[in-house]
């Protein structure tokens, strides 16, 4: 039976007798099965490797294709940006990151390119029809067909089931807050990598080199602007209110702390989206706030009598002739509303003579005017974090005629940041402050430039001209406004137009204990029934200003006095000017 059986297993039979010998085999024949065994899994292990190989190269042609092009593609999104987020002053969030998918092809695997062309542009019509099947039928390994696809877009691109595309996960820059804020935060391009605004700013800030010259950010630091979004809101809103109101061209606006310099609102308009920047026309993305200069014209008056009281060569009881134009070579100074009679010092401001303040400016003396408007940061490109900042324009021969123009604005051309940052040395003790759009948590005071006493001399005419003078549409009931009205004609074919102006307030609030200046400007405003017939700064950039201090100065926690005060050196300047008139 074994013999038999053994027969059986080795395919032959064994007499009787042979029992023996099969026994002896078996141990000969169980290493000849372990040796087979062998060879097979070797087999086996070398099949799998061959295939994992193909495998791997298949995987590699998909992606990368023969050229490289795909490589290249691959460690652009192996070293793409991840950003850091942007938050206002109290922690909102201005800008983030969030994970979005971006479709792509391998154009040798798409089997019918003018069909799978048809069937994306009509689930993604925003695909030019004509240029996606000329990419389809390149060849191409790796081609950019749409990025930053929504998660719907993306769910029915894959539905289609169309062989030869695929998905790569990227960062997209998303703005919560819309416009608010546009001109501060700039804006990335489609890589991520920041082109203006904060968003350049950040990358040649917080950018380091690897070994591969590739930025890289700390993904967990966040970029702290000084700037509150919700007076941001404010101020934006109201100009863009008044910019239909008035029919005006263009707007700007800044809110500054007089102490630390930070600008806590800052608008440009028209701005645009930094979610779809290229939607609007490019000049919503200039920048009039700190890029443009203009002629900014009576504001500058503010700085030329400051220079001058603080020299000591003018006195706030001087007396000046206003009587009658001022004839200098070949040009005629005159005042939009003349007196015709000899002006204090406190009424050449209030009335905003043009025929007074250059006189002052004459009796200061050039050589020192020109040193007073370089402390005070007007000639020179302002030191700010925005990569858009403006370079004044100077005259290019600083004679008397310039000495007389520079004083009441004309002839120079500076960014409406440059004067709030110069009212804020004006009204916050007489110290120099670098304007900044990060957070500070203390003062930042530079230089100093006038004394404390011509500061609070400043205030008091400052302050007067919102009582009494051109700015009394200016002042708010419970938050005190001081300012300035500046109306300037715009230069057009080598002159000056009389009907394209420029006009701006200067402020700072509250006038009792000054906390933060501000400044609003237009372009071209146009007047209109309201206004009577006026399209000058007292009708328009003024009132805006008490718009805007009404809404913004509960936010910036300043609490409304219970009734007018006014400082010593206001009620000096009233009886100065009251006494100079009772004598006429």
């Amino acid at each position: 039976m074994i013999g038999r059986n053994n027969s059986a297993s080795h395919g032959r039979y064994l007499p009787p007798g042979h029992d023996a010998i099969s026994m002896r085999r078996a141990p000969h024949q169980g290493a000849g099965r372990t040796a087979s065994q062998r060879r097979i899994f070797l087999s086996l292990a070398v099949f799998a490797a061959c295939f994992t190989l193909v495998g791997a190269r298949l995987v590699g042609l998909a992606i990368m294709g023969g050229s490289g092009e795909g490589a290249a593609v691959v460690a652009s999104a192996a070293t793409q940006v991840h950003r850091p987020d942007i938050v206002d002053r109290n922690g909102e969030v201005m800008a983030t990151d969030i994970a979005t998918a971006s479709l792509f092809a391998d154009a040798r695997y798409v089997i019918d390119p003018a069909e799978t062309a048809r069937q994306l542009t009509s689930v993604l019509p925003d695909l030019d029809l004509a240029d996606t099947t000329e990419k389809l039928s390149s060849g191409r390994a790796f081609i950019w067909l749409k990025r930053d696809l929504t998660p719907k877009q993306q769910y029915a691109v894959h539905y289609l089931g169309l062989p030869g595309l695929d998905f790569r996960s990227e960062q997209k820059r998303v703005y919560p807050n819309g416009k608010t804020g546009s001109n501060v935060l700039g804006m990335v391009d489609i890589d991520n990598r920041g082109i203006a605004g904060i968003e350049r700013y950040m990358d040649s800030r917080l950018a380091q080199e690897d070994a591969a010259g590739a930025p890289r950010f700390d993904r967990n630091t966040t970029v702290m602007l000084s700037i509150d979004l919700h007076v941001q809101h404010a101020l934006r809103d109201e100009l863009e209110k008044a910019m239909g109101e008035f029919s005006a061209m263009a707007a700007a606006g800044v809110i500054m702390d007089v102490h630390t310099g930070e600008v806590v609102a800052m608008s440009s308009l028209p701005d645009f989206d930094p979610n779809d920047p290229m939607a609007s026309p490019d000049e919503n993305r200039f920048n009039r706030a700190t890029l443009g200069v203009y002629e900014m014209g009576s504001v500058f008056k503010a700085v030329t009598l400051a220079a001058a009281l603080d020299s000591g060569k003018v006195n706030l009881d001087g007396r000046f002739d206003a009587t009658k134009p001022l004839k200098v070579a070949r040009f005629t100074i005159h005042d939009y509303h003349a007196e015709n009679r000899w002006l204090s010092v406190p009424e050449v401001f209030i009335h905003s003579s043009n025929i007074g303040t250059a006189k002052i400016a004459l009796q200061l003396g050039g050589e020192e005017h020109r040193d007073y408007l370089r402390r005070f940061g007007l000639l020179t490109r302002p030191q700010i974090e925005l990569p858009e900042s403006g370079a004044p324009l100077t005259p290019a021969r600083w004679g008397e005629l310039a000495t007389i123009t520079t004083s009441y604005g004309h002839g120079i051309a500076v960014t409406p940041l440059q004067v709030a940052s110069a009212v804020s040395t004006i009204v916050n003790g007489g110290f120099k402050v670098q304007p900044t759009f990060m957070r500070r948590n203390e003062a930042a005071l530079g230089e100093r430039v006038i004394s404390a006493d011509t500061s609070a001399t400043m205030r008091g005419l400052l302050r007067l001209v919102v009582m009494e003078g051109t700015g009394r549409k200016a002042d708010v009931a419970g938050y005190p406004v001081m300012g300035k009205t500046g109306t300037a004609e715009k230069p057009f074919n080598g002159g000056y137009s009389r009907t394209k102006l420029i006009t701006s307030f200067i402020s700072a609030f509250p006038a009792n204990d000054p906390r933060y200046a501000m400044i609003v400007m237009f372009d071209e405003p146009k007047a209109n029934k309201e206004t009577f017939g006026y399209a000058t700064a007292g009708w328009n950039a003024a009132p805006v200003t008490s718009r805007v201090v009404s809404r913004v100065a509960p936010l910036l926690g300043l609490r409304p006095a219970t009734k007018p005060q006014e400082n010593e050196m206001m009620r000096e300047a009233k009886l100065v000017s009251y006494e100079t008139l009772s004598g006429q």
